[in-house]
C-alpha cells in the first residue's frame, strides 16, 4: 500500500468529520419549535441555544492554539468525536432527566459545541499535512463534506419526522449520534501527519505581526459573514418572499443553499486545478456581492429566492480557498495559523446574521434591507482579494 493510499483512510475520515459538525450545527434547530412546546420553553430562551453553541464553539477556537500541538491532533479529533456522539445522546436524555429540560439542552449543546470547535480547527490541517497534489482542490472538496451533511440532516430528518411522527425525535438523535461514534474508529487507526515540526509553527505572537495574515484574517471573517448571513436568514427569507410554510421554506431556502454551496465546492475543486485561486476567490466575491443585490433589490420573489440560491455557488470556495492561501502564504503557521483563521471564519459568522437582524429590525422588519447591509461583507472580501494582489 502506498503512502497515498494510507492517506486516503485519512481524507475519508476528515470528510466524515464535517459531515459530524453539519449534524452538530443544523440538528438542533430542527427541534426548537418541539422543545417550546415540550417542555415550555420561551422563545427567549430558544434563542439562546444557537448563541451558547457558537459562543462556545468560538472559546474552543480561541483555546485551541495553545493545546493542540501539546495534546496531539489524533488525541483531540478523537476526542471531538466521542464528544460529538455523547453531546447528541445526551441531547435525547437530559431534558426528561434533569429538573430543568432547558439545562439539560443547554448542557448537551455545549458538549457537542466544544467537538464542533475541534472539529472546525482540526480538519484542515490535518487533510493540508496529508501528501497530495493539488491540495487545493482537495480542501474545496473537503468543506464541500459540510455542505451534503447538512443537506442530509434537513432531508433526513424530514422524511424521519414525516415516517415516523415528530414525537420520536429522540430516537433520531440517537441515529444522528452514531456518526462521530463510527468515525472514532476511523481516526483512531488513519495516518495523521504534521504541517511543521514540533516548536516549529510561527505561533500566535508571530502570526499577528505579518501584515499578510491580517489581510487573511479579514478575508476569513467576511467568508464566514457573507456565507451565514444567507443562509441563516434563508428559511425566513423564503417564507417572507413566497409566503411558502415554514417546511417547505426550510427545504427551498437553507436546504437549496446548501445544496449549491455543496456543487460549488465540488467544481471549484477541478477548476482550482487550472486556474489561480485568488482569480477564483475573486470570481466567486463578486458573485457574492450580486446575489446580495439581487436578493435585496430584486421586485421578484422568484429572482429573490434565485439571488439566495446562488449566493451558495458564490460563496461555497471563499472559506476553503482562503484556507488553502493561507496554507502557501504561511507555510509555518501550524496549529495557531487555523485556529486563528477558525475563530476569525466563526466571529464573521455570528455578526453576519446579526447585522442582519439589527439591521432588519431598524427597517421595520424589513428583511431585505437586512440582506442589503449584509453585502458590505463580500464587498469588504473583494477589496481584501484586491489588497492582497497589490502585496503580492
Amino acid at each position: 500500500m502506498t503512502q497515498r493510499t494510507k492517506y486516503q483512510k485519512t481524507l475519508h475520515a476528515c470528510y466524515l468529520g464535517y459531515v459530524t459538525q453539519a449534524i452538530c450545527a443544523n440538528f438542533a434547530p430542527l427541534l426548537f419549535l418541539t422543545f417550546q412546546k415540550t417542555y415550555k420553553i420561551s422563545f427567549a430562551q430558544i434563542a439562546l441555544i444557537p448563541s451558547v453553541f457558537f459562543m462556545t464553539q468560538l472559546l474552543v477556537d480561541l483555546a485551541a492554539a495553545g493545546f493542540v500541538d501539546r495534546v496531539g491532533y489524533r488525541a483531540c479529533v478523537v476526542a471531538a468525536h466521542v464528544l460529538a456522539a455523547a453531546g447528541l445522546a445526551l441531547l435525547a436524555i437530559l431534558p426528561d432527566v434533569l429538573p430543568l429540560p432547558f439545562a439539560g439542552i443547554l448542557l448537551a449543546v455545549m458538549i457537542y459545541a466544544v467537538s464542533s470547535g475541534l472539529i472546525e480547527v482540526l480538519v484542515s490541517p490535518i487533510v493540508e499535512a496529508c501528501p497530495f497534489e493539488h491540495k487545493e482542490s482537495r480542501m474545496s472538496l473537503l468543506h464541500s463534506f459540510y455542505c451534503w451533511g447538512m443537506v442530509a440532516v434537513v432531508l433526513g430528518s424530514t422524511l424521519f419526522f414525516a415516517v415516523f411522527g415528530l414525537e420520536n425525535w429522540r430516537v433520531l438523535t440517537l441515529l444522528w449520534a452514531l456518526v462521530p461514534l463510527v468515525n472514532v474508529l476511523n481516526f483512531a487507526v488513519c495516518p495523521i501527519g504534521r504541517l511543521v515540526e514540533e516548536g516549529k509553527g510561527l505561533g500566535t505572537g508571530r502570526l499577528l505581526r505579518l501584515p499578510v495574515f491580517w489581510l487573511l484574517i479579514l478575508l476569513m471573517a467576511c467568508a464566514g459573514a457573507a456565507e451565514n448571513s444567507m443562509t441563516q436568514w434563508a428559511s425566513a427569507f423564503a417564507e417572507a418572499a413566497t409566503g411558502v410554510p415554514k417546511t417547505v421554506g426550510d427545504l427551498a431556502g437553507p436546504c437549496l443553499f446548501a445544496v449549491f454551496m455543496g456543487l460549488s465546492r465540488v467544481l471549484c475543486a477541478g477548476l482550482s486545478r487550472n486556474l489561480p485561486q485568488k482569480m477564483l476567490m475573486l470570481g466567486c466575491g463578486v458573485l457574492c456581492v450580486g446575489c446580495y443585490l439581487l436578493a435585496s433589490l430584486s421586485p421578484s420573489p422568484a429572482l429573490g429566492m434565485a439571488g439566495c440560491a446562488l449566493c451558495g455557488c458564490s460563496v461555497g470556495v471563499l472559506w476553503p480557498g482562503t484556507i488553502s492561501m493561507s496554507a502557501q502564504l504561511c507555510p509555518a503557521g501550524g496549529t495557531a495559523m487555523f485556529a486563528l483563521l477558525a475563530l476569525a471564519g466563526d466571529l464573521g459568522g455570528t455578526m453576519g446574521p446579526m447585522t442582519v437582524g439589527f439591521v432588519s429590525e431598524l427597517a421595520g422588519g424589513d428583511l431585505k434591507t437586512g440582506l442589503l447591509a449584509a453585502g458590505a461583507f463580500p464587498i469588504a472580501l473583494v477589496a481584501g482579494l484586491a489588497a492582497l494582489n497589490r502585496q503580492k
